[in-house]
């Protein structure tokens, strides 16, 4: 395989944003979706944003190319979806139609 891929990463509870900090912070490109909700306390309606898919994120690699292993043991990332020593690529249509919906 050649080119970048988008691959999911698996994080620690809540470590989303760590996760996407330190990767970027690497010279990864991670996206971690989220979405708006309304959250109601004590007579007041704020609007929060949370987790897509929560304990997951998305990173482009090139495997040939990037040291995708180091991805292992960054903050926040407890690891890569893999099949055997290999992560596992999702489509990039996917990715793109997460995008594509309407950003918090």
């Amino acid at each position: 395989m050649t080119g970048q891929q988008w691959y999911v990463v698996h994080t620690h509870p809540q470590g989303e944003k760590r996760a996407e900090l330190n990767l970027q912070r690497q010279g990864f490109k991670a996206y971690f979706p989220r979405y708006l909700r309304k959250r109601r306390h004590a007579r007041r309606v704020d609007l929060v944003t949370r987790p897509l898919f929560p304990r997951y994120l998305f990173v482009a690699l090139d495997l040939d190319r990037d040291r995708w292993r180091a991805i292992q043991s960054t903050y926040g990332v407890s690891n890569l979806v893999s099949a055997g020593d290999r992560p596992l690529a999702i489509s990039d249509a996917v990715v793109e139609e997460i995008r594509a919906r309407p950003v918090p």
